[in-house]
């Protein structure tokens, strides 16, 4: 069951967040549109209120919250209501798909990475933007979880489990990179990308469609 009561009662406080830690959301936005693949569109699963893909360009996403998608197509996002494990596709159709943290949010992560291998492309690019349990940020999210409204719920992972879960479903790594360096309250200014993972706190993952 989509978990998504924390997003529809609280849209105003999650967006709110982004004004809060601006320099890390503008380091995250930065650090995917460094692994996005030129000319060439992208869909985003789990588009939430389209800050993500309002930033980088992205015009249409799917979204299972019903005022996360509203507030979406107020900013311009084509956003159909459906769920990453039944992606309302057909096969082969995509040529780029990006999840930014929607995968701590999903009911079966497996069965979400074969719906995308399903409707991307041969050679189609995979996209996964995550919260890496293993690093410090992780740590603290994994530490307070249960007082966030919007984490409460969540599962985090660590980008290797990600990558074993990647090659189970059909996707070759391409490359890593992060950001999002130390604790948010300390961060005053857009960070670097690194490539790689162990350090940042938000980790991408640029996967190809075997």
């Amino acid at each position: 069951m989509p978990k998504t009561k924390a997003f529809d009662e609280h849209l105003e406080e999650y967006e709110d967040w982004f004004v809060q830690n601006q320099f890390a959301f503008r380091s995250e936005v930065n650090a995917i549109r460094q692994m996005m693949p030129e000319n060439t569109e992208v869909i985003e699963v789990g588009v939430g209120s389209g800050l993500f893909a309002e930033k980088l360009g992205i015009k249409e996403g799917i979204e299972p919250s019903a005022e996360m998608g509203e507030k979406a197509r107020r900013r311009g996002i084509h956003v159909i209501r459906a769920v990453g494990e039944n992606l309302p596709y057909p096969d082969k159709s995509k040529e780029a798909v990006l999840m930014v943290t929607t995968v701590c949010f999903l009911d079966d992560v497996e069965k979400a990475f074969y719906e995308v291998n399903r409707v991307l492309k041969d050679q189609g690019v995979f996209l996964l933007a995550f919260v890496d349990k293993d690093s410090q940020l992780g740590e603290i999210y994994l530490k307070h979880k249960h007082e966030n409204i919007f984490y409460r719920d969540a599962v985090f992972y660590s980008t290797n489990e990600l990558h074993k879960i990647l090659l189970n479903t059909g996707f070759n790594l391409d490359s890593i990179c992060q950001t999002v360096f130390g604790k948010l309250e300390n961060i005053k200014k857009v960070q670097n990308i690194v490539s790689g993972h162990g350090r940042g706190g938000f980790v991408v993952l640029k996967a190809l469609k075997i």
